[in-house]
């Protein structure tokens, strides 16, 4: 008999944790952090202990109270009973938080299958600084030395189309079209019959055709169960895309002779690749963090990604202010030491020189550097990210504003979403026509009553038949 049992995912966007179980054989789809369960209980200030082992996040419903499948250490740590692992492996969409960070918790003997694009993302994120709650391709134990070599985690990777087992299940993994590349659904072939998982996807992106592919195969599988994300179920119309990200940003970057700050998360690779060419566009370069030039290693790897590495010469490095304060090579360690040292490394002062000539790809972590630009009246800000969602984030934008305000900046809110409209969500579950529907990641699972009564509204950890 095969069996789904929902672990996150329920009544809320994100934190995908789904266990299946087929013929003796148990896999996770996905892994990812419950963004809003965390903050029920925890915030900037109060975090969980890494002392405590796993304790506290499970004895605050953060995570899963399943015998057998967290780390030996974190176990000892917490003072729990060491059980050997039974799952067989965790299959990962994509490098999103909500959909792999707590893998981090996970039995190193529990193997890892994830896209070959998603893994260089990790790898790009680890390089960045990892920690605690985000050590996804290999760990430190609780308890080891400075300089112990960390453990390394069994790391299978796939490319669309391109079949594998994990013990009696056969997996399809298909690309989709997300905010983030190397992200994927699966079609998984249970005793029962196909299930196919989207994971986070949209129709309106520079890569539309992968997801409609991946809608094509999943109709033509017939599948018994649908488990489709909702985030933007209720947002039904949208003229949203990336084409129209690019020209509205055009128009507002050509029309400035002032220092441009643009504000995205650099995972998001079109983001990357629309600012980049219209700082090239509009005689500018694009500025990038030393921690991004990480992303841009990986990203400039994957030849079917299209993105120019960290030495291009329409890429300029941000030396942020370290230590002595004065710019210096020994301010700067590690690989940023390496970046630093690069000829197309500059300080904010040196681009403060000729700010009509720079496209700041730097946020609002970094709005201290306005300090040292110091820019005249007119710069401009644009936001290309989301809305702020919770009242946490919405503390932030007062605070954005302010600084805003302060350099008497331009705002501009200009972005595309990486999660379809509501109305391709239901055109997608529609045309799938699978024999059961079950939402996850969506705050109104409810929505999709609209198109179908072959639905169940899932509840959380209860274990469900297929």
């Amino acid at each position: 008999m095969t069996f789904l049992t929902f672990y996150g995912g329920v009544n809320e966007i994100g934190g995908n944790k789904i266990l299946l179980e087929d013929k003796g054989t148990k896999i996770f789809i996905d892994f990812g952090k419950s963004f809003a369960q965390d903050r029920k209980f925890f915030e900037h200030f109060l975090k969980p202990r890494k002392s405590n082992g796993i304790n506290d996040h499970l004895r605050m419903g953060i995570l899963p109270d399943i015998p057998g499948i967290y780390r030996d250490d974190l176990m000892e740590f917490a003072g729990r009973k060491l059980v050997e692992p039974d799952v067989q492996g965790v299959l990962i969409s994509h490098a999103h938080a909500d959909h792999v960070d707590n893998a981090s918790f996970l039995h190193e003997k529990i193997p890892l299958y994830m896209g070959e694009t998603c893994k260089g993302v990790l790898q790009a994120l680890d390089e960045r600084g990892k920690n605690f709650e985000r050590a996804i391709l290999d760990f430190a134990p609780l308890g080891s030395k400075q300089g112990d070599p960390p453990t390394q985690r069994i790391i299978n990777t796939f490319r669309s189309g391109k079949k594998f087992k994990i013990d009696s299940l056969e997996i399809n993994p298909l690309h989709v079209d997300h905010s983030v590349p190397g992200a994927y659904g699966f079609i998984i072939y249970t005793s029962e019959g196909p299930i196919v998982y989207t994971a986070d996807l949209r129709r309106h992106g520079t890569r539309g055709d992968m997801t409609e592919e991946f809608i094509s195969e999943a109709k033509a599988a017939k599948p018994i169960a649908l488990l489709a994300e909702g985030t933007r179920i209720t947002d039904l119309e949208s003229d949203e895309n990336e084409q129209k990200v690019y020209n509205e940003s055009l128009n507002v970057i050509s029309n400035c002779n002032n220092l441009v700050f643009v504000d995205f998360n650099f995972k998001d690779v079109d983001r990357v690749r629309t600012f980049y060419n219209i700082a090239k566009k509009t005689g500018r370069k694009f500025v990038v963090k030393m921690k991004d030039c990480r992303y841009l290693k990986y990203f400039h790897n994957d030849k079917n990604l299209d993105i120019p590495n960290y030495d291009d010469e329409h890429i300029i490095i941000y030396k942020l202010r370290q230590r002595s304060g004065t710019f210096s090579n020994s301010d700067y360690y590690g690989d940023d030491s390496y970046y630093s040292r690069l000829p197309n490394a500059k300080s904010p002062i040196e681009i403060a020189q000729h700010p009509d000539k720079y496209l700041c790809a730097l946020g609002f972590y970094s709005f201290n550097s306005l300090i040292d630009m110091n820019p005249n009246a007119g710069a401009v800000y644009i936001h290309s990210a989301s809305e702020p969602w919770t009242e946490e984030q919405e503390f932030g934008v007062e605070r954005r504003d302010n600084w805003i305000d302060h350099f008497s900046m331009e705002q501009h809110q200009i972005h595309c979403s990486g999660h379809a409209k509501g109305q391709d969500l239901l055109d997608m579950v529609k045309e799938i026509d699978a024999k059961m529907l079950y939402p996850i990641h969506t705050d109104h699972p409810e929505e999709y009553k609209k198109i179908t009564d072959k639905i169940t509204i899932i509840e959380q950890g209860k274990k469900y038949k297929i």
